[in-house]
């Protein structure tokens, strides 16, 4: 029963959090609220989690990365693909180096492998933090998308040169030819048990579709089990269970292409899917400032790790971790957008522009830590092989946790002041695509109402009637197509029609709704027919608000 408490009271604090980072007059990004909380239950109630490292990992890491692979544009990213794996692979392996040997320098308390650890956990970037800051001041969507897959895929990486270093700390070798071999193994059979397990999976569940029909709840379900099945297998192969969960999340996408889901299935599934990260994501925050109070308190014998005696050296580190970790990322942003971003060839000739200085630095402020790096800290196991406790393992956890506080606190008070106003390099526009697949799709429509409406004429006769009911479809249709296909003057007009006719319907649907809703209350109507219009009226708002 306690455990179940447990986990409601950090359900009600990931609840409490989204609604006082609203009610707050001042921008203060959620994970510092859920942080606040976390800490308020970790002071004020009995309450203590005891985190098991393996199952933390477990629980929370694979659905978080499954999502990201799932839902991140995969076209956009490969526009900036070079770039992003620039800053995932190239910053990441920069990062543990540079940052461990600086980290080790620093401490010499702490084992150089344990500094790689701790400097291979602060690596990974958190996009929905950086989302939750810049939520008053719109982020660029190019910005946007170079965000989210570098976070993609150095969730992966720094996490596969944790567990490098925790097995260096572990076995006290460390060999460069036998950690590149098994590099190879656990990247390649990790990304390809997620790839497989995926395809399975969609496979197997399609073909019962067919057979049988589907059913939405265990559609949803089976994408539920898949990045834990494809982590769990992985692990047993001793693969990477976090490139798996990535690459079934990559892999989702093109599986669901070729094997569509019912609209209500994916409707539902979005919002279970929403649900899920909204709440993994908020825990991770809760839990680390629940456990704040307790390192906290811990702080006086923490730093006598370090060789020193004031706890005001361990707030010292913190901030030197994090300006060395804006120091790289800086470097490394403004070399890697010169090189590409802002590398323009004119014939044989290549020219090359230093990329604003804004730009580079809300790129580095962008990078700051949370989830993955909380998660990944955690699961650095309690003791060693002998049995004996893992060096400095509360003073690694005590500056990853100062890490991502100071990470946020700092991006909270820079980012919106630099992203105000601020513009990337110009990318093309995608209207004339959007423009081109509504007129093929408008096209098809029309045959197919045609074709409908030819068999049902010969199998029911009275044809002008279907003809009627078929031309007020197709109307609406062609009506698409004219203003889709015109001049670029009549095109503008049309979509401020567009915007003008959303703007009417969801006035009218709010109307419609309020009317439903006063029927029922004064009893003229029955719940059952209440919740069929009140459903229409919801479908009908999702579409107009897309």
């Amino acid at each position: 029963m306690e455990s179940v408490s447990i986990v409601l009271v950090l359900l009600l604090a990931v609840v409490a959090s989204g609604a006082v980072s609203r009610m707050v007059p001042v921008s203060i990004p959620t994970p510092l609220v859920q942080i606040l909380l976390g800490a308020v239950i970790g002071l004020s109630t009995s309450y203590r989690v005891e985190l098991d490292p393996e199952l933390f990992l477990l629980l929370f890491l694979p659905p978080l990365l499954f999502l990201d692979g799932w839902r991140i544009p995969k076209d956009e990213l490969l526009k900036d693909l070079s770039t992003v794996v620039e800053l995932a692979l190239g910053l990441v392996l920069l990062t543990v180096i540079g940052m461990g040997l600086f980290i080790h320098w620093m401490i010499p308390a702490m084992p150089l492998a344990v500094a790689f650890a701790l400097a291979a956990v602060v690596s990974p970037t958190d996009p929905i933090a950086v989302s939750a800051i810049a939520a008053r001041v719109p982020i660029p969507k190019r910005m946007m998308h170079i965000l989210e897959g570098e976070s993609l895929l150095n969730d992966a990486s720094g996490l596969v040169c944790l567990r490098f270093a925790i097995a260096a700390v572990l076995t006290g070798t460390f060999s460069a030819t036998t950690a590149a071999t098994s590099f190879v193994w656990v990247a390649g059979a990790g990304l390809a048990v997620g790839i497989v397990v995926t395809i399975v999976a969609t496979y197997i569940k399609a073909w019962v579709s067919r057979r049988f029909g589907e059913e939405p709840g265990s559609q949803i379900l089976v994408s539920l089990l898949i990045p834990f099945g494809s982590y769990l297998l992985a692990e047993h192969l001793h693969a990477s269970g976090i490139l798996a969960a990535v690459s079934a999340g990559v892999t989702m996408t093109f599986a669901e292409r070729s094997r569509q889901a019912l609209a209500t299935t994916r409707m539902r599934r979005n919002s279970v899917w929403d649900t899920i990260q909204f709440a993994l994501n908020g825990i991770i925050f809760v839990l680390l400032g629940e456990q704040l109070p307790a390192i906290l308190a811990g702080a006086k014998a923490t730093v006598l790790l370090t060789g020193h005696h004031g706890p005001a050296w361990l707030g010292l580190y913190v901030l030197a971790i994090v300006a060395g970790l804006a120091m790289l990322r800086f470097g490394w942003v403004w070399v890697s957008f010169r090189l590409t971003m802002f590398r323009r060839r004119h014939g044989n000739e290549t020219t090359q522009k230093s990329p604003d200085w804004r730009l580079v630095a809300a790129m580095s402020l962008a990078g700051v830590r949370g989830a993955i790096t909380l998660a990944g800290v955690l699961t650095i196991p309690l003791t060693l092989t002998d049995g004996s406790p893992f060096p400095a393992r509360d003073l690694a956890i005590f500056l990853a946790a100062g890490v991502i506080i100071v990470s946020l606190v700092v991006a909270s008070v820079a980012l919106p002041i630099l992203l105000n106003g601020l513009t990337m390099p110009p990318e093309p526009s995608l209207q004339a695509e959007e423009d081109a697949a509504r007129v093929a799709a408008a096209e098809a429509a029309i045959c197919a109402v045609e074709r409908a409406q030819h068999d049902l004429a010969e199998r029911d006769g009275n044809a002008d009637f279907f003809a009627a009911a078929g031309t007020r479809v197709m109307d609406l249709y062609r009506e698409r197509i004219e203003s889709r296909s015109g001049s670029a003057k009549a095109t503008a007009e049309a979509r401020l029609q567009d915007q003008l006719e959303r703007t009417f319907r969801l006035a009218g649907i709010k109307a419609e709704r309020a009317s439903v809703v006063e029927r029922v209350r004064e009893r003229q109507i029955g719940s059952v027919t209440a919740q069929k219009l009140i459903r229409e009226l919801d479908l009908l708002e999702t579409r107009y608000r897309v």
